[in-house]
């Protein structure tokens, strides 16, 4: 197992100037007869409009505003060049916008609420003209408005949505996910967990009361399970809970040696701190020292969580510290346009838009049946964790999965997570089929 140790100042040190811009002719085309039937053709609008609807207040707002951060630079890039347009392979992107063309973009508060998400994306649609839109920190977010994109055409590039469902059951020809999901994450963290805690274990779970912890606590019994563990509870806590104290305390006359969280945002910010203050880290139980696992965590929460996440073990879809070329350049460029290094958040949406303009430039169109052909079945290499699969039959991205520990070390507040080992991309490669449901057409609606 490997331990990549991190160094937030020096790569911040190696931040330069950005790349310079390169400039194009500003016509663009669609192909074919196929300008004007469907929803938002920039062939009728006359403009290339990006809608991002993310949570901006709310439980998972953090999360959101760091994507909007980087959904802007993305546009910059598109528009200009650089970042991971010099490392993305294989590319068609110019850095002169997208066929010709530069990029708009109108952004929107979905405030971690699912029917907010579904208005806000309806709005972007059918007042603002978007012809992809793309954002959400949770699983019901993204699922609502994938299902809205589907009604009207309109790709929906995903943004955090770590529950099965999405890209399972809830799947929809016109959406995508680059994110990975509950069920790779039990695959990842396994190993780690009987390598750290043993194979004699009693599990209590706390779980977010909403898709993604559903499917998470599903994937994470699995995978404890089958390791020997035995599930002694599951209980459902409220999105945006601030006190767990009723919750914790039945932890501990439960015969459980290990809780585990599975919140997000700033859920698990305000439970893992209670939890340590509860003193179930400093307990013994069933002749074991107890421990708590959070099976997904990003650096935002880590920050957030302080001292508490010292230990902790879960696993991330992506890491700044990783050594890729990719993820250097968006570092380093995320670096120069806001002054830190850059969270999980963030790397998705900026993939989400660069991915999605790069498949509407190797298709030559807008035309939404063929920019979905070309992302279905698509591999690409030089966006960070190595290469990519989006798989055409469920539109789920296939590669490594990061498992990471909080840092009892830290050199800055910045450095909270090490990199302690991944599953590689075969290892969290499914069935598409044991998840269920159904792509649907790809003819597309108009607005």
């Amino acid at each position: 197992m490997t331990r990549l140790l991190m160094n937030r100042r020096g790569l911040l040190r190696t931040m330069g100037a950005g790349a310079a811009a390169t400039m194009a002719s500003p016509m663009f085309f669609t192909r074919g007869a196929w300008a004007n039937e469907f929803c938002n053709s920039p062939e009728k609008t006359g403009k290339i409009i990006f809608g991002f609807n993310v949570p901006q207040t709310g439980s998972y707002a953090e999360e959101g505003l760091e994507q909007l951060k980087a959904y802007e630079l993305a546009v910059k890039h598109i528009n200009e060049g650089g970042g991971m347009l010099e490392t993305l392979k294989p590319l068609s992107l110019k850095g002169n916008g997208v066929l010709g063309k530069k990029v708009e973009f109108v952004s929107g508060d979905t405030q971690t609420n699912t029917d907010a998400a579904r208005d806000g994306a309806r709005r972007m649609i059918e007042r603002d003209g978007a012809v992809m839109v793309t954002g959400s920190v949770t699983s019901g977010e993204a699922i609502a408005v994938q299902s809205l994109c589907q009604e009207k055409g309109v790709i929906y590039m995903a943004g955090l949505t770590h529950s099965n469902d999405t890209t399972g059951k809830d799947k929809r020809r016109y959406g995508f996910r680059h994110f990975f999901n509950a069920y790779q994450s039990g695959v990842a963290i396994a190993p780690h967990l009987a390598n750290a805690y043993g194979k004699d274990r009693r599990a209590y779970h706390l779980t977010a009361d909403y898709t993604w912890g559903w499917t998470q606590e599903e994937s994470i019994k699995a995978a404890t399970e089958a390791l020997g563990w035995e599930t002694v509870a599951t209980v459902r806590t409220p999105l945006g809970l601030g006190d767990y104290s009723q919750y914790l305390t039945p932890v501990l006359n439960s015969g459980a040696d290990v809780l585990i969280l599975n919140h997000y945002g700033h859920d698990m910010v305000n439970s893992l701190p209670q939890a340590v203050q509860f003193g179930l880290r400093d307990r013994q139980a069933n002749g074991k020292d107890f421990q708590i696992v959070v099976p997904m965590f990003s650096e935002l929460m880590a920050v957030g969580a302080g001292e508490a996440v010292k230990g902790i073990i879960g696993t991330s879809n992506w890491h700044w510290a990783l050594e890729d070329a990719g993820t250097q350049a968006f570092t380093k460029a995320y670096g120069e346009a806001y002054g830190v290094p850059p969270s999980q958040a963030a790397h998705t949406g900026y993939v989400q838009a660069i991915l999605y303009a790069d498949a509407v430039e190797r298709a030559g169109t807008f035309y939404p049946p063929e920019v979905i052909k070309a992302l279905e079945g698509h591999e690409f290499d030089g966006v960070g964790i190595g290469p990519t699969l989006y798989r055409d039959s469920d539109h789920q991205c296939f590669k490594d999965v990061l498992v990471v520990q909080g840092n009892d070390n830290p050199t800055s507040k910045f450095d909270v997570l090490n990199v302690i080992g991944k599953a590689t991309r075969d290892e969290v490669t499914y069935d598409p089929s044991i998840f269920g449901g159904e792509l649907g057409p790809y003819e597309p609606n108009q607005c």
